[in-house]
């Protein structure tokens, strides 16, 4: 038995359930916190238990306001469109004395959200649900269009600070804690080749051509709920990383993901290609949504926003290979290393085809 689950069931008495909790079971997917799904009985509804990982959210306190914040805004917006405030948005359970989150005997901080039934949550995409998907996040982002973007905290600083990423990635290298970046060393040195790509948005935002709003910054498929019979988007989820941002982030993050044609982790790099059809079926539902709020430098940047994001995870995951596999949840010891590889394959696929991406969105303007 797991630390985590030593404590589920304390912890899950803590909250203001409809019952009792009797049972639960682990959720695999996700790489950073601890989830859990607990049942209170036959005919009760069912929940999702969450241990936040501090190492990687050290004020769990500011996440938890984030979250309940853009949460009860959403909610708002739900119930004057009509919707169902307990399916379109992710509703927070409160603990038995009123608490956004419960404290364990060790120190763990644990939340619950009520689970939201008859839906699917997707590891890889066909043309149908990357479209609704990206239907679902541009109209989670136009709900939050007159949200305070600079009350939020910033959970994770520098989160999708490309030039801060590299810089990170650099260190990682040079310190080459476990001596492994001589396994490495070709992807290393292609990743460190890509420095003149990592201000690209940051020079946006300082020109003023692209802005700060509020983002998701986690934007892949499986973070869009979709209903089991339509297939339409039902809620956004996993909002730990909502906190000001570009909206070149969340496109690029959800191409990184969807348009990929292998999952982030596929070993076999013959068959990790950027789907130029994904591109522009998501370009197109995304577009749909948001295209009256954006810039047209914003539009004219999804190609690179698409890269840059994929960049990102590739040094996070070779950045973390060398420094000992201390951040991503890992499942054998190369897991990192296989996904940097992932990664760095895509971008050079994005390398070759960039002109038609680009081609893709100037249709759109």
């Amino acid at each position: 038995m797991s630390e985590a689950e030593k404590y589920v069931m304390t912890a899950s008495a803590a909250f203001d359930f409809d019952g009792e909790p009797v049972s639960f079971y682990r959720c695999n997917a996700g790489h950073i916190n601890d989830t859990f799904f607990v049942q209170c009985g036959e005919g009760r509804p069912e929940y999702i238990v969450q241990r936040v990982n501090t190492n990687i959210f050290k004020n769990p306190e500011q996440l938890m306001e984030n979250i309940y914040g853009v949460c009860e805004h959403v909610k708002k917006k739900v119930i004057a469109a009509g919707g169902n405030p307990e399916r379109d948005v992710r509703k927070i359970i409160f603990t038995k004395d009123g608490g956004k989150y419960y404290i364990d005997e060790e120190g763990g901080y644990w939340r619950a959200y009520l689970a939201i039934d008859h839906v699917v949550s997707l590891n890889e995409a066909d043309k149908n649900s990357f479209y609704k998907s990206a239907l679902a996040f541009g109209h989670f982002f136009t709900q939050l269009a007159d949200y305070p973007a600079e009350t939020l905290h910033e959970t994770i600083p520098n989160f999708h600070n490309s030039k801060s990423r590299y810089n990170d990635f650099k260190r990682a290298v040079e310190e080459d804690r476990l001596g492994r970046a001589k396994e490495a060393r070709e992807l290393i040195d292609f990743a460190l080749s890509k420095e003149d790509k990592c201000s690209y948005i940051l020079d946006g935002i300082k020109r003023g051509d692209i802005r700060i709003c509020v983002t998701h910054n986690d934007t892949k498929l499986n973070n869009v709920l979709l209903d089991e019979k339509t297939g339409d988007g039902v809620c956004v989820i996993d909002l730990d990383t909502v906190m000001p941002g570009s909206v070149l982030y969340d496109f690029g993050d959800s191409i990184r993901f969807g348009a990929s044609t292998a999952r982030e982790d596929e070993t076999d790099l013959d068959k990790v290609e950027m789907d130029l059809e994904m591109f522009e079926i998501f370009t197109k539902g995304f577009l749909e949504e948001l295209r009256p709020t954006m810039t047209d430098a914003e539009v004219l940047g999804l190609p690179m926003g698409a890269y840059l994001m994929t960049y990102e995870t590739a040094v996070r995951f070779l950045g973390d290979y060398l420094n000992g596999d201390t951040y991503f949840k890992i499942h054998y010891p190369t897991h990192n290393l296989d996904r940097a590889k992932n990664q760095l394959k895509l971008i050079r696929d994005m390398d070759k085809k960039m002109p038609e991406m680009e081609e893709i969105v100037r249709r759109y303007l």
